[in-house]
């Protein structure tokens, strides 16, 4: 007759402690992969506004200006500060002929300069 050896209970002893040690290990990066992808949305999300704010102010500008025609001089402008609407946001309106360029520029603590410019044909004045 073939007798198995059954192993001794001591060879058994700490593994329940390692699997458990084992699964948070997993279970922590998992938190700390998430806590990750929030803040990188926080991020993007933040980086979009800024670029729709960007795209409003310019916008207000033209449609100041097809408002305005006789006084479009009044409104060529070069870095006017906009610090309250955007972080470090300056605003540069130019002409080249009937077509205005606005240009509105913004930095972030930490980050690189981003700009978003439209152009427009306005003719008047």
């Amino acid at each position: 007759m073939n007798k198995q050896k059954i192993p001794a209970k001591s060879s058994q002893k700490g593994v329940v402690l390692v699997e458990a040690m084992i699964a948070i290990l997993i279970f922590s990066m998992g938190v700390l992969a998430i806590v990750g992808l929030q803040a990188a949305m926080v991020k993007n999300t933040s980086d979009s506004k800024f670029r729709a704010d960007a795209s409003y102010i310019a916008q207000q500008r033209i449609g100041a200006m097809w408002a305005d025609p006789d006084n479009l001089a009044t409104y060529l402008e070069n870095n006017t500060g906009i610090p309250q609407l955007l972080p470090n946001g300056t605003r540069t309106t130019t002409q080249s002929g009937v077509q205005y360029t606005v240009t509105v520029t913004w930095q972030q603590p930490g980050e690189v300069q981003h700009n978003f410019s439209t152009t427009a044909t306005i003719t008047g004045g």
